[in-house]
């Protein structure tokens, strides 16, 4: 065994002390999204720094709460970026204020921000299930949320409005600024004029490209039955349900997003090539989705991606997974369409171009 007074495995048991401890760093972030410190520190774009007492007062207007522990959360999501960290001689309190990570659980004009998936991953139907992740390596035919809850997490949520109206809300914020990002920089919809949007929800995505692109004539949301049936009205969009595995409808382009990562190989060269029948020759497949690096490195772009590559296996499909550019490309190939290129306008996700 090696000296334990080394420096090397100093480190290595604090690393190891740090990675065991990881829990706090999520659930601290649900706390101050329950609590709304970062829209009560935010003020209409004051970011004023605040102390925890300021803070408490501003979320509990009536009094009560502990700023001791409230600024405990607040500096330990501090050594993570979210807040940056107010001290000087003339105020005895420390104050915090929002870096630009916390900014982005403050809600916009459009009510929109990221808190709500923050919120979304940390309910007790996912908290629970959690312990039995090294089920998925075990036995990878049944996914730990659905031994835990006894269906699969899409399906519980259709029977659970408060859940579903979350994820909603959480895929909205999440989405929107994904969508502002490659509306500004992609010109791919270009000579598209009737574009399906699959697994479209409630049509955001389709209403956003829609104001971008007036040459598009005509927008298909198509999800669901029960999902579409909630919809709202949107100028030059049709919400039509079915299913996907069976059917898409025909486009010269066909949009999806955040799909593919969540089903099997199989289930993802059967959607394909069933947008591949729905499309003309020269049609286009413009998917959304989160793409893997080749080679494993500690930036935080990889630990993302590799870290919802697990909630993927441990929450929707055990071998759903966050795929690499080759292997999106290969799975391209095997649906039948014979030329690819991808698009790189968001650190999360990229844009992959599969034409007909």
């Amino acid at each position: 065994m090696e000296d334990e007074t080394a420096d090397s495995r100093n480190k290595a048991r604090l690393a190891i002390l740090e990675l065991a401890n990881m829990m706090s760093v999520p659930m601290s972030l649900n706390a101050v999204v329950r609590l709304n410190v970062p829209d009560a520190i935010w003020q209409g774009g004051a970011n004023t720094p605040l102390s925890a007492t300021q803070i408490l007062s501003r979320v509990l207007p009536s009094g009560g709460g502990d700023p001791e522990n409230l600024q405990r959360i607040l500096r330990m999501l501090t050594s993570y970026g979210v807040f940056a960290e107010h001290l000087d001689s003339e105020c005895p309190e420390r104050r915090f204020s929002l870096t630009d990570i916390g900014k982005t659980l403050v809600t916009d004009a459009d009510g929109l921000s990221c808190a709500p998936y923050v919120l979304q991953h940390h309910q007790d139907a996912l908290m629970r299930v959690w312990p039995l992740m090294h089920e998925a390596v075990l036995d990878p035919t049944s996914e730990p949320f659905v031994k835990v809850n006894g269906e699969a997490a899409y399906s519980y949520y259709g029977k659970k409005p408060e859940m579903n109206g979350l994820m909603q809300k959480a895929m909205s914020g999440v989405s929107v600024p994904f969508m502002r990002a490659i509306l500004n920089s992609y010109d791919g919809f270009k000579g598209v004029k009737r574009l399906v949007d699959v697994g479209g929800s409630v049509g955001e995505c389709l209403r956003m490209i829609l104001q971008k692109h007036p040459h598009v004539e005509e927008g298909i949301n198509f999800d669901l039955p029960e999902v579409v049936a909630k919809a709202p009205t949107i100028p030059g969009v049709s919400h039509v349900g079915g299913d996907m595995f069976k059917s898409i409808p025909s486009g010269d382009g066909i949009f999806m997003k955040w799909v593919l990562v969540t089903w099997t190989d199989d289930e993802c060269k059967l959607i394909m090539e069933n947008c591949y029948k729905a499309l003309p020759v020269g049609g286009k497949l413009i998917a959304c989705e989160p793409v893997l690096p080749k080679d494993s490195d500690d930036s935080h772009r990889t630990r993302a991606l590799l870290e919802g590559d697990i909630f993927v296996m441990t929450i929707y499909r055990t071998k759903g997974k966050h795929r690499t550019e080759e292997e999106f490309k290969q799975l391209g190939l095997s649906a039948g369409f014979p030329h690819f290129r991808a698009f790189c306008f968001d650190d999360f996700y990229s844009v992959l171009e599969f034409q007909k």
